[in-house]
C-alpha cells in the first residue's frame, strides 16, 4: 500500500455502512485509502471484520478522528445525527463523505455547510447516483435540443419494504424523535436518488434553482413518516421536476427518470447507468454508461485529480425538498381499504397500496401529483399539502 494512502475513518458499519466497508478496501487495493477506525455504538466483533483487518474501533467519533489520524471520514448514520458528526470531523480538518440525505432540516443542512466551509474542509455528499457518467451525458443530449424543447422530468421509484424496515432502528419512519427533526420517509430517505438525480439531469440542484415544492404524502404502515408520496418542484426557469414513490408496490421495479421534450423522451434506470433515447425521425438508442465512486473521487480531489462532484451547494434543490416534506402536515393514512397484506421477504409481512405501480409510472409519463390522476386510494383521503 502506497504511504500517501489516506487513512479514513467509518461512522456506521453496519447496514448500509457495509459497503462502505468494502468499499474502503477496493481503494486499499489501489493504494489510495485505508481503513484507519471504525465508530459505532457497539463495537464489530470478529466475524463482521473478517478480512477488514484490526482496525481502531470506538463510540467517540471526536477521540476516533484524533487517535487515528483520519484524513477522510465516513458518516453513514442516522439521519438527524448528520450535521453534529460532519461539523465534529471539520472541526478537526478531516474531510467527508456524508451519506444522503445530508440533514433533516434545510437549517441543519445550512448550518453543516457553512461550518464545512469555514473549516476550509471538503465535503461530498453521498448521492452515488450523481456519479454516473450517465448525468453531464444526458444534460448534453439536451442541451444540444436532441429531444427537442424541455417540457418536464419525472421520476419514479415502486419498491417494496416490509414492516420489519420500519423497526429496524428507533429512527426508521419516524418525522421526529421529540423535538428533533429526523424526516425519514420514501422521498428523503430511500429514494432520495430519484429526487436528487431527477432534479440533476435538468440542471437544477442548487436552492435558487427551486421556486416551490409541492408534496403530497401518504402512508399505509403504521409509522410516522411517508411510505407512498410524490412531490413537484417547479424552478426558476418554470420546468415542472415529479418524484413518485412508494414503498408498497405491488410488484418492485427499477428507479428511473424520465426527460420529456417535445421531440422525444430520454429514460435513465439510474442505479443501472442505463439510458435509452427516443425521438422523432430515429430508432432506439440504448447506452450503458460508467459511474465514478464518491469516496475515490473525493480522494482523488484531495490530491488535486478532479474535481469534487457533489458539493453541499449541489445538493439545495434537494433540501428544498427535504424541507418542503418536513414542514407539511403528517401524512395521510390510507384506509384498509386501499392496500392489503402479503408476505415479504423475510418473516415479517408488507402492505401493498392497489394500484399504486400505475399511479407511479402515470406521474412520471404525465409530471401530475397523485391527487391530480385520481387515483381511488387518493380520492378516498383528504390530500396532505402545506
Amino acid at each position: 500500500m502506497s504511504r500517501t494512502s489516506l487513512p479514513v475513518v467509518l461512522a456506521g458499519a453496519r447496514g448500509h455502512g457495509r459497503s462502505h466497508l468494502y468499499n474502503i478496501r477496493r481503494l486499499e487495493d489501489l493504494g489510495l485509502a485505508r481503513l484507519a477506525g471504525i465508530c459505532e455504538l457497539r463495537p464489530l466483533d470478529a466475524q463482521e471484520l473478517e478480512g477488514f483487518g484490526s482496525p481502531e474501533q470506538s463510540a467517540d467519533f471526536g477521540a476516533l478522528l484524533d487517535s487515528t489520524g483520519a484524513r477522510v471520514a465516513i458518516v453513514c448514520t442516522p439521519i438527524h445525527t448528520h450535521t453534529d458528526l460532519a461539523l465534529a470531523a471539520a472541526a478537526r480538518g478531516v474531510h467527508l463523505l456524508l451519506e444522503k440525505p445530508p440533514a433533516p432540516s434545510y437549517a441543519e443542512f445550512e448550518r453543516m455547510a457553512e461550518g464545512v466551509r469555514a473549516a476550509g474542509t471538503v465535503c461530498q455528499v453521498g448521492f452515488q447516483s450523481l456519479g454516473s457518467h450517465a448525468v453531464p451525458a444526458i444534460r448534453e443530449l439536451i442541451g444540444q435540443g436532441a429531444i427537442g424543447e424541455l417540457l418536464g422530468i419525472g421520476a419514479a421509484g415502486a419498491w417494496v419494504r416490509d414492516t420489519a424496515y420500519f423497526t429496524r432502528a428507533p429512527w426508521s419512519g419516524r418525522r421526529r424523535i421529540g423535538a428533533v427533526d429526523v424526516v425519514d420517509g420514501a422521498l428523503t430517505n430511500p429514494l432520495a436518488h430519484a429526487v436528487a438525480t431527477a432534479l440533476a439531469v435538468g440542471g437544477s440542484t442548487r436552492s435558487e434553482d427551486v421556486a416551490g415544492v409541492e408534496p403530497e404524502l401518504f402512508r399505509a404502515h403504521d409509522i410516522e413518516s411517508d411510505d407512498t408520496s410524490c412531490v413537484r418542484v417547479t424552478t426558476t426557469a418554470g420546468l415542472p421536476v415529479t418524484v413518485a414513490a412508494t414503498l408498497c408496490a405491488e410488484e418492485p421495479g427499477e428507479p428511473y427518470v424520465v426527460v420529456h421534450g417535445d421531440l422525444g423522451r430520454i429514460t435513465f434506470w439510474y442505479r443501472q447507468d442505463r439510458v435509452l433515447v427516443q425521438r422523432a425521425g430515429d430508432g432506439p438508442e440504448e447506452v450503458l454508461h460508467g459511474r465514478t465512486d464518491l469516496l475515490e473521487n473525493l480522494v482523488r480531489h484531495l490530491a488535486g485529480d478532479a474535481p469534487l462532484l457533489v458539493p453541499p451547494e449541489d445538493t439545495g434543490a434537494f433540501m428544498r425538498v427535504v424541507e418542503a416534506v418536513r414542514l407539511a402536515p403528517d401524512p395521510v393514512v390510507l384506509p384498509a381499504s386501499a392496500w392489503r397484506t402479503v408476505p415479504g421477504e423475510s418473516s415479517a409481512p408488507r402492505r401493498v397500496v392497489t394500484g399504486v405501480d400505475g399511479a407511479v409510472a402515470a406521474s412520471a409519463e404525465t409530471l401530475a401529483l397523485f391527487s391530480e390522476l385520481g387515483a381511488p386510494w387518493v380520492s378516498a383521503t383528504e390530500v396532505s399539502t402545506p
